[in-house]
């Protein structure tokens, strides 16, 4: 075994998907792995995640989904973030569908079709009031209207009309029925402009509003962080998803020292008695974030562990008292909680954080080990 590992279950991630997808009887599923797949591996993870019953997959950049060209994945792919200067030429060609949200965006991935001699597939993106990526009020008729134009040169074909919620997480909020009501005016005004029909996907659906906002599923649910078992609303509960991680070390070296002894950088951990003390080779070059000092803990030796003085760039230290511990021994991070380990939530809320932040900040020293 590595020093560290992240073990991913692949079934888990199956079994998620299929369970989301009862959510949306009759829509598509896109499953998101971007930011490679949420820490889990992306090429893997979406290989699992469309034998779970993904129609489709989405990436934030043009990169990740080229590389799931190159790994062989022959879904459908969408990505969204799109920068000047983004290989739009190699996108088109590998029939990577893309998102715009401004009219010299769509400009600029018709002039990759006439390139490419390809059509290039769009889902135009409307800004309902979380003002990030794409196109709101009156600069939506236009970057509808700038993509007619080019479909009827034939240089690209209107997809999709998408959004993204901003509190679908936060359930009851004002803002929610507030969205839903602008992209439904969205929608409308695609619609006059001919941008609508059977071909043409309506998705708005993150992991949170597939859960919880039946009335937000359209024609495509669009889950992320739900596919590998993390709730996106954790005060309802976990929806019977399975948490597809553990994260897992083993000691580096283990030593007894006496009363008073201080522990690690900035001595912010002193022992009270002479006690065993634990060095795990994770730290926050790792993902285990630098915060977790003397705040989160782990499950060694068949009992939670304080982690104990400051978390290090490579390493921290766990305080065992008298119960033994030797090098090679078994630490485990978080998981599903089964064998009485913290889960990933109880991480994040010890952190002061979300589920996202923890898993998708697992360096690469950290092996991706697939059950």
């Amino acid at each position: 075994m590595n020093p560290a590992e992240a073990r991913v279950d692949l079934s888990a991630i199956r079994d998620n998907v299929a369970l989301l997808r009862e959510y949306a009887p009759g829509a598509e599923t896109m499953v998101v792995v971007k930011a490679d797949g949420y820490g889990h591996g992306l090429v893997p993870t979406a290989a699992a995640c469309l034998e779970g019953g993904a129609t489709r997959l989405g990436t934030a950049y043009i990169r990740e989904a080229l590389r799931l060209r190159a790994a062989g994945i022959t879904a459908p792919l969408l990505s969204w973030i799109i920068p000047p200067g983004e290989p739009l030429d190699d996108a088109v060609a590998q029939d990577v569908e893309l998102s715009a949200g401004a009219t010299w965006l769509v400009d600029a991935i018709a002039g990759a079709a006439g390139r490419t001699g390809r059509v290039a597939r769009v889902h135009l993106k409307a800004d309902t009031g979380g003002s990030r990526g794409g196109a709101s009020g009156a600069d939506w008729s236009a970057l509808v209207d700038r993509a007619m134009m080019w479909q009827a040169e034939g240089a690209i074909e209107v997809a999709g009309l998408w959004s993204h919620f901003a509190c679908a997480d936060i359930p009851g909020h004002p803002s929610i029925e507030a969205q839903l009501s602008v992209f439904d005016e969205a929608l409308a005004i695609a619609e006059k402009a001919g941008a609508a029909g059977s071909h043409v996907i309506r998705h708005m659906a993150n992991s949170a509003a597939t859960l919880t906002l039946p009335q937000a599923r359209y024609d495509m649910i669009r889950p992320g962080i739900a596919v590998f078992g993390l709730s996106p609303v954790p005060e309802l509960g976990d929806f019977g998803l399975r948490p597809a991680m553990t994260l897992v070390a083993r000691v580096a070296m283990a030593k007894r020292v006496p009363a008073g002894t201080g522990v690690s950088y900035g001595h912010l951990y002193v022992t009270e008695r002479e006690t065993t003390l634990g060095l795990i080779p994770l730290g926050y070059a790792d993902g285990v974030q630098r915060h977790a000092t003397n705040r989160a803990e782990v499950l060694a030796g068949g009992r939670r562990r304080l982690i104990a003085g400051r978390v290090c760039m490579d390493q921290f230290v766990i305080d065992m008292g008298d119960d033994p511990l030797a090098e090679g021994d078994e630490v485990i991070l978080f998981g599903d909680g089964s064998r009485g380990e913290p889960t990933l939530q109880e991480w994040a809320d010890s952190l002061g954080t979300i589920t996202h932040e923890i898993v998708t900040r697992i360096g690469p020293r950290v092996s991706r080990v697939y059950l």
